[in-house]
């Protein structure tokens, strides 16, 4: 029996508000059928802070952020903030039909974790997946993403590895997720509002109790290249799929360009909550 065919797409590192455009250009692409399922690896340049689609906008520090000549951008997909650098971000973008994505929400996530976790054993990290359903937390109103593990999100030792989240539209599914590879994971602390620099310093040091990096859990480095075949492999062998390398088409091009303009790179929209 033939495995499904997906594509496979390694863009070259973009700014925030391109890569959510490109994002959602292959989630409309994919839900009309004009382009395969995509297992899509990118990265950030420059360095972006992004906020969860009902994040308030009032949780980015801007003066601090410019400073630093980071960019801001607001998500499709839900959750807390994140900055994105020093790290390979995954994007899968699949119809409603597809075996990979169908079911519930949970039902595909639990999937795609599999995969995840796969690839995370392979580059030799002893990696667990949390399967408490998300719930009220004492944390959930922080601004940091990382600092709370969901369901079926990958921990090493109790710290989050991988933060993922997911929109489900009636043209198809958009998950996409952060490993941070290295660096220091506190940055993100500098481009948040706080109400003191106490609060700051809190927020930095309960961070690190609650994620890692890929270097710090292996105690050595692990290049993005190595760590993007190593979804790919993993990929293909859990969720049996044949990942034939591809580009984006003229048509999602196009819609990106317009998305860029409209949306992402738009106050309307980033600055809408």
């Amino acid at each position: 029996m033939s495995k499904p065919v997906w594509r496979l797409l390694i863009t070259p590192p973009g700014r925030g508000a391109w890569n959510m455009a490109v994002d959602e250009a292959c989630l409309e692409a994919a839900g009309s059928g004009s382009s395969l399922p995509t297992l899509r690896l990118y990265a950030w340049e420059p360095p972006c802070l992004s906020l969860g689609y009902a994040q308030p906008y009032a949780d980015v520090d801007l003066p601090r952020l410019q400073g630093r000549g980071w960019d801001v951008v607001r998500r499709p997909t839900g959750g807390r903030a994140i900055l994105h650098t020093d790290e390979l971000t995954y994007s899968v973008t699949a119809p409603l039909h597809e075996p990979v994505m169908s079911g519930s929400l949970l039902e595909s996530y639990n999937r795609l974790a599999a995969a995840l976790m796969h690839a995370m054993q392979s580059l030799g990290l002893g990696v667990e997946m949390k399967e408490a359903v998300p719930g009220p937390s004492t944390n959930s109103s922080g601004p940091v993403c990382f600092e709370v593990p969901s369901a079926y999100e990958i921990t090493v030792g109790g710290k989050k590895l991988i933060g993922s989240a997911q929109a489900r539209r009636r043209e198809g599914v958009l998950q996409h997720g952060s490993l941070p590879l290295t660096g220091d994971l506190t940055r993100i602390t500098q481009a948040l509002s706080f109400p003191d620099e106490a609060a700051r310093q809190r927020a930095a040091e309960r961070l690190l109790t609650r994620a890692i990096t890929v270097e710090s859990a292996l105690g050595r480095s692990i290049g993005w290249e190595t760590a993007a075949q190593a979804f790919v492999r993993a990929f293909e062998t859990v969720l049996g799929l044949n990942l034939q390398p591809g580009e984006l088409s003229p048509f999602e091009l196009e819609r990106a360009k317009m998305l860029l303009q409209e949306k992402y790179a738009h106050p309307s929209w980033t600055e809408r909550v």
